[in-house]
């Protein structure tokens, strides 16, 4: 084997990790610009956060759309979830209204 063959098979092992990596990146971004903003499972009345099971048809909770829990609380979001919007990768949910 000469050096010109060799140092081929390195760029080519180099694009393809490049290559890889590329598609790792695009489908993080994709994954993180959703529009889709974070819920939870909370009750209207209380705002307990409750176990996901509870928004299921027949359950007692509603989904809760942004914002966090905090000592079994929701807050910073809301229970319409066309008042929320999501801030894209590592973004915070903003919201108007409770």
């Amino acid at each position: 084997m000469d050096s010109s063959s060799i140092n081929q098979r390195r760029m080519r092992s180099g694009a393809v990790a490049l290559g890889g990596m590329g598609l790792l990146a695009a489908t993080l971004v994709a994954c993180g610009s959703s529009d889709e903003p974070d819920r939870r499972c909370a009750s209207r009345s209380t705002l307990d956060h409750l176990n996901s099971k509870e928004c299921k048809t027949g359950g007692t909770g509603a989904y809760y759309y942004g914002g966090h829990v905090s000592n079994g609380k929701v807050s910073g979001g809301s229970f319409d979830k066309s008042a929320v919007t999501r801030g894209g990768i590592g973004g915070h949910s903003s919201s108007s209204g409770g």
